[in-house]
């Protein structure tokens, strides 16, 4: 069956207003912009992480280099990683792991400083509590003498 054209205009123009309606709301733009700000932040944590963290690391453990650290699932001897990964074994990639966990940690205590940081900027912000009025110091005085 051949749906009718104008109903298909109509349910499109319909679908395409709701669509407009829910994409120009602020929070949504808000989220993509977290998204898009997040996986940039994302690349910078892992270059930090691979280019200036693990090199130390790797040289105070006697000169391992984590992304070489892996178990070929076969049984085979392997020189490198990448002789592994050409042969097409199975490979147990524990030191890629490593660095994601280390990576997920900067990231935690990053986000933590910064989630911090806003808060005591909001605190700081809170407006000072309003003193009384003066019909509230008349009740709250006649509530403690009527307690008496």
């Amino acid at each position: 069956m051949i749906p009718d054209p104008k109903n298909v205009a109509v349910t499109s123009s319909r679908f395409l207003r709701e669509f407009q309606e829910f994409i120009s709301r602020g929070n949504v733009v808000d989220l993509a912009i977290g998204v898009i700000m997040g996986a940039a932040f994302g690349k910078i944590v892992t270059a930090l992480v691979n280019d200036i963290i693990m090199p130390p690391i790797g040289l105070l453990l006697k000169g391992i280099n984590f992304k070489d650290l892996y178990l070929p699932l076969n049984g085979k001897h392997y020189a490198t990683f990448a002789d592994a990964q050409k042969d097409g074994a199975a490979i147990l990639s524990y030191g890629s792991f490593i660095n994601t966990i280390i990576e997920f940690i900067i990231i935690s205590a990053c986000v933590f400083a910064l989630v911090k940081a806003i808060n005591t900027l909001r605190r700081n912000q809170l407006p000072a509590t309003a003193a009384p009025t003066k019909s509230e110091e008349l009740l709250t005085e006649i509530r403690d003498l009527l307690k008496k």
